[in-house]
């Protein structure tokens, strides 16, 4: 949906933004929110825009570290699976200890330790990531059940736990703040870093990357691991909205991050990718979301979209990529 490679330092980020296929977006999404307004009135009513902002801050923490996994050409698809097993880790932590901090870093470690694994299992094993990453995920499924049969719940009385899904900071919800910050230091690695210009680089060309000097592997590896500490943050903010560490929770969730980073225009073969590309795609997916329910109609349409999404976001790649090389 994007062309937008690393953009030169000279663009300003209006110029960007308006150069590119992400205006598309924000023009679809802009009149899928007029339409759904004048179907059902209380689409912009302040519940329902803060509810859409909580289901966005989850996606976007996740989706801005698989933004730069994607940009190098790899993918995680255990997120999801992690999501849960870290809810249900930091939530064992947190009634062991009685301690958020400790809590919240017990999920860190996990979920980044899950993204070491990854990125090593692609990098020095030279497993494709999708099929590494696959496994990874039915590993995780099984072993949450192995941690815990049921639900972890909630044994302590920590207010700043319950803060951390469902607080607020003045109008703003707590998750929207997390979401902020974390795509905020995305955007400026990726745009006006020299970091952020490597992991374009290892996308678009690895072997030119390697002649430089540089270890394409290691830059990889820290993309698997930024994805999996987001995946920490997320699910540590979704134990807290579900006052309980789930096993289950996460089934599908991969999909719709992917597919708000592919609908957002960072491409599948590397190299190529926007992180406000992303935020717009998800905004879109989550958009329609809400749509679905307001309507009424039936909700496993949830899981249809995302799956859509993917086939022609992909498609849309491979055509633009075909032209490209033409």
């Amino acid at each position: 949906m994007s062309e937008t490679t690393h953009p030169s330092p000279g663009r300003s980020a209006g110029s960007q933004f308006l150069g590119s296929e992400q205006l598309v977006l924000a023009l679809i999404l802009a009149a899928l929110c007029i339409a759904i307004s004048i179907a059902a009135p209380q689409f912009y009513s302040e519940a329902n825009i803060i509810a859409i902002l909580r289901q966005c801050a989850l996606v976007l923490i996740v989706a801005s570290g698989m933004t730069m996994l994607i940009i190098t050409a790899e993918v995680d698809l255990s997120v999801g699976a992690s999501l849960a097993f870290v809810g249900c880790i930091g939530m064992a932590a947190l009634n062991a200890t009685h301690s958020l901090a400790l809590g919240f870093l017990a999920a860190l470690a996990f979920g980044g330790g899950v993204g070491l694994i990854n990125g090593l299992v692609a990098t020095k094993l030279k497993v494709n990531s999708l099929i590494g990453t696959i496994g990874m995920m039915m590993m995780l499924q099984g072993g949450v059940y192995l941690f815990t049969r049921e639900a972890v719940q909630n044994h302590h009385h920590i207010a700043a736990f319950t803060d951390l899904g469902a607080g607020y900071v003045g109008p703003i919800p707590v998750p929207v703040i997390f979401a902020a910050v974390i795509f905020a230091v995305a955007y400026v690695t990726l745009r006006f870093t020299t970091l952020g210009r490597y992991i374009y680089a290892v996308g678009a060309n690895e072997k030119a990357v390697r002649l430089s000097g540089m270890r394409s592997d290691r830059l990889k590896l820290f993309a698997f691991v930024v994805t999996g500490l987001c995946v920490g943050v997320a699910g540590m903010i979704l134990a807290s909205l579900m006052n309980a560490g789930q096993p289950t929770a996460g089934r599908g969730f991969e999909l719709t991050v992917i597919a708000a980073v592919i609908l957002g225009g960072t491409s599948l073969f590397g190299g190529r990718g926007s992180i406000v590309g992303t935020l717009l795609g998800v905004l879109l997916l989550k958009v329609i979301d809400n749509g679905i329910i307001i309507l009424g109609w039936n909700q496993d349409l949830q899981m249809v979209v995302p799956g859509v999404v993917i086939i022609v976001a992909s498609y849309l790649d491979i055509m633009r990529n075909r032209a490209n090389a033409s």
